[in-house]
C-alpha cells in the first residue's frame, strides 16, 4: 500500500491492489494498453474491485473506444456513488450525447460528495441551462425536488447573475406544483437579487405565477395577519430610540393584529416600511387607526414614493384626529396616479418630528 508501485509489484506480482495500484499508475502515464492489461489481471483476481474496472474503462476510452468505456464505467458508477473519477467521466461523456438527464444524475452524485467542485457543477448545470432551457430546466427541476443538500447553495449561485435569475425564476414556476417548491427564503433571496440587478419585469412575473404572496392585492400583508410572505413583500419594522413598532393583538379585539406603534413625536424615523410593484394607473390608498394615548395627530404620515428617483407620489396623514369618543378607528385615504417609469414603489410610514 506505501511502497512505490515497480516495488510493490516485484513484492506481491499476484495481488489484486498492487495490480490495481500499477494499472492506474501506468494510465497516468499514458500507456493505456498497459493499463488495460494491468487492470484486467486485478479484475481476474478481483472481479469487484471498482477502482481497477474504473481504470480499464478509461483505457478503453483513451484508446478510442468510447461505446465499451461507457459500458464499463457505468458499471463501475453504478457499483460505486463514491468512485469520483467513474462519475465525472461518465457526466462528459453523457453531455457530449446531448443525454441531460444521466449526465445530471452523475452530476448530483459527485455534488453530494464534493463540495469543493460545487463551482463547477453548478456552472455546468446553469450554461446548460442558459443554452438548452426546454430539456435541461426539466431535469433540473426533477433534482432540486429531491432536495439534495446542495440544492440552496446551487439557488443562491443563480442569483449572482442575470441568466441564473432567469433560470431561478423558470425553476421556481417549475417547482411550485411540486412536493418541494422554492421555500420562501429561496424566494425572498431570488426576489432580492432580481430587484437589486434592476429585474422588476421578472420579479413581478415570477409573483404573478406563483401567486406568492397573493398577486391580487397591492400591499401585502395590510392587515398584518400574514407573516410568512416573502421580503420585499413585506413589512420591515424599524426600532430606534423614540420610535418602536411591532405587530400585535388589537387590544380591543385580540384576534384582530394591528401595527402598533409608540413613537415620541421628537425623533426622525421611517417607522415601518414596504415595497410595492403598481403597475401604471390610478389608486386609492386607505389606512384606519386608532390612538391608544397622546396626542399623535399630525404627527406621522403614510408616503408612497417611486423607488426609482424618490419622486412623491402621494402622501397622507396616518392619524387624522381623534376619533368621535376618542378611542374609535379612524380613515385615512388618498388617491395618487402611478406612470410607466416607475414600476416599483415604497409604502413607508414615517414619523414628522416638531
Amino acid at each position: 500500500m506505501r511502497a512505490p508501485v515497480g516495488a510493490a509489484i516485484r513484492i506481491a506480482p499476484g495481488s489484486p491492489q498492487v495490480l490495481q495500484r500499477a494499472a492506474e499508475a501506468e494510465l497516468a502515464a499514458g500507456r493505456t494498453d498497459n493499463a488495460a492489461a494491468l487492470g484486467r489481471d486485478a479484475l481476474a483476481r478481483s472481479p469487484f474491485d471498482v477502482r481497477a474496472l474504473r481504470t480499464v474503462g478509461l483505457a478503453e476510452a483513451q484508446a478510442g473506444r468510447r461505446d465499451a468505456a461507457d459500458e464499463i464505467l457505468t458499471l463501475a458508477g453504478n457499483w460505486s456513488l463514491r468512485d469520483d473519477p467513474a462519475h465525472a467521466w461518465l457526466v462528459e461523456h453523457r453531455l457530449r450525447a446531448g443525454d441531460y438527464s444521466s449526465a445530471f444524475a452523475h452530476a448530483d452524485t459527485l455534488a453530494r460528495r464534493r463540495v469543493d467542485i460545487h463551482p463547477q457543477i453548478f456552472e455546468l448545470f446553469s450554461v446548460a441551462a442558459a443554452a438548452d432551457p426546454k430539456r435541461v430546466l426539466p431535469v433540473l427541476a426533477r433534482l432540486l425536488v429531491a432536495d439534495p443538500p446542495w440544492r440552496s447553495a446551487y439557488l443562491s449561485s443563480l442569483n449572482t447573475t442575470t441568466e441564473g435569475l432567469l433560470t431561478a425564476g423558470n425553476l421556481a414556476i417549475l417547482l411550485q406544483s411540486s412536493p418541494t417548491p422554492f421555500t420562501n427564503a429561496e424566494l425572498q433571496r431570488f426576489y432580492g437579487q432580481s430587484f437589486e440587478r434592476g429585474q422588476v419585469d421578472l420579479l413581478v412575473t415570477v409573483r404573478t405565477r406563483l401567486n406568492r404572496p397573493r398577486a391580487d392585492s397591492a400591499v401585502t400583508n395590510g392587515g398584518f395577519d400574514d407573516p410568512t410572505a416573502p421580503a420585499p413583500f413585506q413589512w420591515t419594522l424599524i426600532q430606534k430610540a423614540g420610535a418602536v413598532a411591532q405587530i400585535i393583538g388589537d387590544d380591543l379585539d385580540r384576534g384582530d393584529p394591528a401595527l402598533r406603534v409608540e413613537y415620541d413625536g421628537y425623533s426622525t424615523a421611517d417607522i415601518a416600511q414596504q415595497r410595492t410593484f403598481l403597475s401604471a394607473g390610478r389608486y386609492r390608498f386607505r389606512a384606519e387607526s386608532r390612538i391608544e394615548a397622546g396626542e399623535p395627530a399630525g404627527r406621522m404620515e403614510w408616503v408612497i414614493t417611486c423607488a426609482t428617483g424618490d419622486a412623491r407620489l402621494a402622501s397622507v396623514p396616518a392619524v387624522p384626529g381623534l376619533g368621535a369618543d376618542g378611542g374609535a378607528w379612524t380613515t385615512s385615504t388618498v388617491d395618487f396616479s402611478v406612470s410607466a417609469a416607475c414600476p416599483s414603489q415604497l409604502l413607508e410610514l414615517r414619523g414628522l418630528p416638531r
